[in-house]
C-alpha cells in the first residue's frame, strides 16, 4: 500500500478518471494499482518526497527495478502511461509546477499479430458442429454467433439488454468503453436467432431474467467464466490455435472483414476503437498473407 501522504493525490486522480473521463471501474482499479506500486517503491527507496519534488531520476529508478524483475515491456509502458496521466492531471490542477515525465521514454513493444480463427473453421463451427441440447446449447450457440458476428467485447456481450436489440432493423446497440454507444448491424440470420432465443426465453420459465439478453440455465445473467468455457469448448472442435478466448473471436471478426476488403474506418467504428491506430494491426494479417502468396507464386521470390 502507498504511504498515506499520497493517498489524497491518488484519490483525486481516480475520481477524475471515474467521473470526468468516465473510465470503467476495471481501468480505474488498474491505474490505482500502478500508482500504489510506484509510491510504495518511492517510500522504500527515497522516503516520502513532496509530490512536487518527485524527479525523473526516481521514476527511472522504479522503471529499471521493474525491468530487472523481468516485467514485459508492454506492462512497463502501461505503467509509464499511468504516471504520465497522473502527473499531467496534477500539473493541470496546480498541485505541481512541472511533471517529471517529460524525459521518460517508453520501451519499444514488439507488436504481435492478432491470433484468429480461419474462415473455413468458423464455417465448420456454425454449419457442422452440433451444439448441446436444451437451453444451454441455445445460449452457447448465441454467445459464439454474437462474438463472431459483431466483434463485441466480453463485457459488452454479458451486459446486452433485450432492449438494445432491434430485430426489425437488424441492429444491436452496444455500450462500450467510456460508456460510448455504437450501433452494430446484425445479419438476418443472427437477428432471427436472437428473436427466437427471446421468444423461447419467454416460454422457458417465468422466473428467467428478461432484462439481459443472455442468461444461464437458471435464468440468471451470464458471467465471464461461463462465456470463456463455452468459447473454449466449441473452438476446440474446429481449430488448433492455442488461444481460445472470447477476444479471439473479436480478432477473427475484424480480420475476416479486412481480409474481405472492408474499409478500415468502418471496422474501427464496429469495434468501438477510439483511434484508427488500434485497428490498423489487422491489416498486418493481410500483409502476411500477401507475402505468403508472393513467395509461393513469384518466380523471383
Amino acid at each position: 500500500m502507498p504511504a498515506f501522504k499520497y493517498e489524497p493525490d491518488i484519490a483525486s486522480f481516480t475520481e477524475y478518471l471515474t467521473f470526468e473521463k468516465r473510465y470503467s471501474r476495471h481501468t480505474v482499479i488498474a491505474y490505482r494499482k500502478d500508482l500504489e506500486q510506484f509510491f510504495a517503491y518511492l517510500e522504500t527507496v527515497y522516503g516520502t518526497p513532496p509530490l512536487n519534488g518527485i524527479t525523473a531520476f526516481s521514476v527511472r529508478s522504479w522503471l529499471v527495478s521493474l525491468m530487472e524483475d523481468e516485467m514485459v515491456a508492454k506492462t512497463v509502458k502501461r505503467k509509464i502511461s499511468t504516471l504520465k496521466a497522473f502527473f499531467k492531471y496534477h500539473l493541470k490542477t496546480g498541485r505541481i509546477e512541472a511533471t517529471p515525465m517529460t524525459t521518460i521514454i517508453s520501451p519499444r513493444v514488439n507488436k504481435r499479430l492478432p491470433v484468429y480463427v480461419e474462415e473455413n473453421d468458423t464455417q465448420m463451427l456454425f454449419r457442422h458442429v452440433t451444439f448441446s441440447e436444451g437451453w444451454e446449447g441455445h445460449t452457447e450457440r448465441l454467445i459464439l454467433q454474437l462474438l463472431y458476428g459483431t466483434g463485441i467485447r466480453l463485457s459488452e456481450l454479458i451486459n446486452i439488454k433485450e432492449s438494445q436489440v432491434d430485430t426489425g432493423q437488424n441492429t444491436l446497440k452496444v455500450l462500450g468503453k467510456g460508456n460510448k454507444e455504437r450501433i452494430i448491424p446484425l445479419s438476418k440470420e443472427l437477428a432471427g436467432y436472437i428473436a427466437g432465443y427471446i421468444a423461447q426465453k419467454r416460454r422457458q420459465d417465468t422466473s428467467f431474467d428478461h432484462t439481459y439478453l443472455l442468461v444461464t440455465g437458471k435464468g440468471k445473467k451470464l458471467y465471464p467464466k461461463y462465456v470463456y468455457l463455452a468459447v473454449k469448448k466449441y473452438l476446440s472442435l474446429v481449430t488448433t490455435i492455442s488461444k481460445k478466448s472470447p477476444h479471439i473471436l473479436r480478432h477473427t471478426f475484424a480480420t475476416h472483414l479486412t481480409n474481405q476488403g472492408a474499409d478500415l474506418n468502418a471496422v474501427k467504428e464496429l469495434l468501438g476503437h477510439s483511434s484508427l491506430a488500434a485497428t490498423q494491426i489487422y491489416t498486418h494479417n493481410n500483409i502476411e498473407k500477401l507475402k505468403e502468396v508472393y513467395k509461393k507464386a513469384h518466380p523471383g521470390a
